[in-house]
Parts: structure tokens; sequence; C-alpha cells
């Protein structure tokens, strides 16, 4: 399983960027997908998750402004990120979790995949 990641950037503040992460393999699903971001010198926290089903889960601090979404059919998961704030500078990461693969006649489970990092930078 690999999960690439794009779409970070530099941005002013109030602007908008959206992140996108797609996973690659022989992936029949995936539980959980999410959004994780570290700033410099802070520990890496959880920004935004999102289940199969559609269930969404969000860190306080970026309610109302930041959106997360999934395409199953495509393995991928998006971040829509609008007005954007200084202290949203990171390094964001995507996370699978809970993926069922298949191999020839049988399926199997693997999981906590990570993606490579986007740097996300707001800043005027």
């Amino acid at each position: 399983v690999q999960l690439q990641a794009s779409g970070g950037g530099l941005v002013q503040p109030g602007g908008s960027l959206r992140l996108s992460c797609a996973a690659s393999g022989s992936i029949l699903s995936i539980n959980f997908m999410g959004w994780y971001r570290q700033a410099p010198g802070k520990q890496r926290e959880l920004v935004a998750a999102i289940t199969y089903g559609g269930k969404t889960n969000y860190t306080d601090s970026v309610k109302g402004r930041f959106t997360i979404s999934r395409d199953n059919a495509k393995n991928t998961v998006y971040l829509q990120m609008n007005n954007l704030k200084p202290e949203d500078t990171a390094v964001y990461y995507c996370n699978a979790d809970r993926i069922r693969l298949y191999s020839g006649s049988y399926y199997y489970y693997e999981y906590d995949y990570w993606g490579q990092g986007t740097q996300v930078t707001v800043s005027s």
C-alpha cells in the first residue's frame, strides 16, 4: 500500500487550499482515513478523520473551516481548508488504517499507513 499526498503550498491568511491523498495497491476498502499535522517543535496531531461510511471527526481548532471528504471508489481522501490561519502552518500527513486487501483468493487487513507529508504555509 502506498499513500501519495498533494496540494500543499504557500497561502495568505484567509486563503484556501485543498489537500488530496490517494492510496494505491490491491485495496478492497479502507475503514479509516485521516489527516494529521506537525508544526515545528510540536507533536503530530489529528486534524480530521473520516470513516468508510462518511462519519467525520475534527479537532476543535479547525471546526467550521476544514472539511474532510473521501471517494471510496478512488481510495482517496481530501481536506478542504478554508480561512487558513498562520497557526495552521505545518506538514500535513494523510493516514489510512484498517485496509482490506486481496491476494488471489483471500483477503487480509493491514494497518496504519502514512503518506509522505505535504507542507502548508500560511503567511502574508
